[in-house]
């Protein structure tokens, strides 16, 4: 049995494991709730859809071997999961690579079985045919209800009605007492079966089956609900390339993606996913996006542009440079994001599945008093309250809200992920739906980031040639947009040895030594802080100052144009409430408020240092502490201080860096801002939904114990409400995964 070690610190370890055979969110309570009670275990998440088991432990004080008995104790599977395959011996072996890729197959096969079985298994075609095998001897044995003889009890009820009690209930019986054995007493099917034995007791067999049998069909409705989920899951992970077609000395090989590297030069057919990132070095294609970015119309792809693994090459033949592997891929990235989010849970989910656990117990002893204590002051028969006891002890039940808010919120996940939007757990779901200020970063963000060299001005004698060419070499070093704009424009190779002493200034610019020459190539505010003399420039773009030797030598203007769904993001945003929207930029004043003016934004802020945006964000979270959240919005580097500090991190995924991808709470793979708008929907959905089946919940079984303490509701009444709540809390759970 193998785990996948996630993260490591000197005294916790996180691992993953594959566990088979759960059913509903109550089989994930039990397992959580067992191993809790394990020393050294610090946190443990399961996720039902997807079979995912994650946890942190302290590996002196537990072991793996005993977390994985503590489960199987239990009644589930812990599936094996085997070694990503080694490629440092550089070379590519076909024949074992596909030996290794149909073995991952057919053990993918194994663990999809393991979903829909348990101790010979959950199966939803004979399950359907034992419910329909009870109905008809309940119906039969409502012609035996009357007692043929003088015996208290009739012969017929007992031939028919306790067969199909016993069918009925059988798994939900042996269930209570396998887990009675293991010290876990309080759950459902104790409930269950306390509630019906007790109704025997007192000779109310068609109620006892009655429980057992809607029982059953609450059961039966649950597991289409998580197999729902599933399927929803399963279409979004098969996106994952099953190969990679390898050009090698010898030919075109097909291997594994995982075992390509770097620089590797792959080809990818018409019908054919895309395996690895890369850069195109030949071809052109119409390229499927929508796996990734939930746009459906395709997007033409060429030389020189970028392809991600996952993506769908609907025409030509591409050739691609491989650029990343396929563990740092975008890819997966995604499947990591959309089978471990449910792990990081919201508060309500934690709220309900701690209220589920210590509600039990009080229910068992609360109706054990009403069974008790009135008898005791003459209120009543003994008979009388001990059926209002199991009456209440039905009600009582919480399946509706263990099940739906879970299943909500991994609908709100699923959909999420369909339009091309990554939420990294349940718990920023939540807070993003009471998100009141939406800060965004301009550059990349707001803009495409594509800049162009609009304007060479030169002042002093130097001419445009020769300002571009020294702006180029100043600029050869720099990773920045506009760095790229200026070295593009110049168009020719640099002798970096030609090139000293470079010195980025933070949110400023650039100083270098270039052929014997002090240039700066920067801001105004750069200009400024060495005091030379310059223009002022009132330009449509981004202004890049020269001077060399402290001699202005004139400025070059970029151009950057706002991404076409820009203004339709804030107009969104303000149609969902959002009170402020502001952009954080560390270009100029002037650019800024061009900006501000076209997209009608509330505040803007400009020559922002990195820190000074981490102080803004900051500023804006202690005005909103007490109404609302603050998301910030990032793509670059420079970013992910901000996107930490946030209460909800947003970044730009395709075309975002690593560090802010890493550091944000949510990924927009498509790099629309319009899609924070979309994102703040789903939440809102998604929060809406949880909230109406807990409400529904609660109150429909506050009702009904009311009336089941007084005797104005019987066994069936009860039945009716524990299986019609927990039926119509799932049914509304689903909603959101539309």
């Amino acid at each position: 049995m193998l785990g996948v070690a996630v993260t490591q610190t000197p005294s916790l370890k996180t691992q993953q494991m594959q566990v088979g055979g759960m059913d509903c969110t109550s089989c994930a309570m039990k397992i959580e709730g067992s191993l809790e009670k394990l020393a050294g275990v610090a946190e443990v998440s399961v996720v039902v859809a997807t079979g995912r088991l994650t946890i942190a432990y302290d590996p002196q004080q537990v072991d793996e071997t005993e977390i994985q008995k503590r489960v199987m104790d239990l009644g589930y599977t812990v599936e094996a999961e085997r070694p990503k395959p080694s490629n440092s011996s550089g070379s590519h072996d076909s024949k074992s690579l596909h030996e290794d890729h149909d073995s991952k197959h057919h053990h993918a096969d194994n663990r999809d079985h393991g979903h829909s079985h348990r101790d010979g298994g959950f199966d939803l075609e004979r399950e359907g045919i034992l419910v329909g095998l009870v109905i008809v001897l309940f119906i039969l044995g409502s012609v035996f209800e009357k007692p043929l003889h003088d015996t208290p009890f009739s012969i017929g009820e007992y031939l028919v009605f306790v067969p199909a009690y016993l069918l009925s209930g059988w798994t939900v019986l042996t269930s209570a007492g396998r887990n009675i054995l293991r010290g876990q007493v309080f759950d459902e099917n104790f409930l269950m079966t306390i509630a019906t034995l007790g109704a025997i007791a007192i000779h109310k067999l068609p109620e006892a089956v009655g429980v057992m049998l809607f029982f059953k069909v609450g059961e039966l409705f649950q597991e289409l609900a998580v197999s729902r989920s599933r399927r929803s899951i399963s279409a979004l992970l098969e996106i994952r390339p099953d190969s990679a077609n390898l050009k090698t000395e010898s030919g075109v090989q097909t291997v594994s993606p995982e075992v390509v590297k770097v620089g590797d030069i792959i080809l990818v057919k018409p019908g054919e996913k895309v395996p690895l990132d890369g850069e195109i070095l030949d071809g052109s294609a119409q390229v499927d996006t929508s796996a990734l970015t939930g746009e459906s119309v395709p997007r033409t792809f060429g030389l020189g542009e970028t392809v991600l693994a996952g993506m769908i090459n609907q025409t030509g033949v591409l050739t691609v440079r491989v650029a990343k592997l396929f563990g740092e891929s975008s890819i997966a990235r995604i499947l990591d994001l959309v089978e471990n989010a449910s792990s990081k849970k919201a508060e309500t989910e934690k709220f309900i599945t701690k209220f589920a656990r210590r509600y039990t117990p009080i229910v068992v002893i609360a109706s054990l008093a009403v069974a008790i204590l009135p008898p005791l002051f003459n209120l009543g028969t003994n008979a009388e309250w001990a059926y209002r006891a199991l009456v209440l002890l039905v009600i009582s039940c919480p399946c509706g809200l263990v099940i739906s808010i879970p299943l909500g919120y991994f609908g709100g996940i699923g959909g999420a992920a369909k339009r091309g939007i990554l939420v990294k757990g349940s718990t920023f779901l939540d807070t993003l739906a009471d998100v009141k200020a939406v800060v965004f970063d301009k550059t990349g963000t707001l803009t495409q980031g594509v800049f162009n060299v609009s304007e060479i001005v030169t002042r002093n004698g130097f001419t445009e040639t020769e300002l571009l060419k020294l702006a180029a070499k100043a600029e050869s070093n720099s990773n920045h947009p506009i760095a790229k704009s200026i070295r593009e424009a110049y168009g020719q190779p640099i002798d970096e040895s030609t090139i000293t002493d470079y010195t980025e200034i933070a949110a400023h610019g650039i100083q270098a030594t270039v052929e014997h020459r002090r240039v700066f190539a920067g801001n105004d505010r750069l200009m400024h802080r060495e005091n030379i003399e310059h223009d002022t420039c009132d330009v449509e773009g981004t202004v890049v100052h020269l001077a060399v030797d402290q001699r202005y030598a004139g400025y070059i203007v970029i151009a950057d144009q706002l991404k076409p769904d820009a203004v339709k993001a804030i107009q969104s945003l303000k149609k969902l409430g959002v009170e402020r929207v502001v952009m954080l930029t560390g270009d100029s004043k002037d650019v800024a408020e061009r900006m501000s003016l076209l997209l009608k934004l509330d505040e803007y802020r400009a020559e922002l240092l990195p820190e000074d945006k981490v102080t803004a964000v900051e500023e804006l979270l202690r005005q909103y502490a007490q109404k609302g959240k603050v998301v910030f919005v990032g793509d670059g580097i420079n970013d992910a201080p901000v996107i930490a500090r946030a209460d909800v991190g947003i970044a730009m995924g395709g075309l975002g860096s690593d560090a802010a991808i890493e550091t944000a709470d949510i990924v927009l793979m498509t790099d629309a801002p319009s899609k924070v708008a979309e994102a703040i929907q789903v939440a809102r959905k998604t929060h809406a939904i949880v909230l109406q089946n807990i409400v529904f919940a609660l109150v429909v079984k506050a009702i009904f114990i009311v009336l089941g303490l007084f005797g104005l509701a019987s066994m069936w009444e009860a039945v009716f409400a524990d299986v019609g709540v927990a039926l119509a809390a799932i049914f509304n759970a689903t909603r959101v995964l539309k």
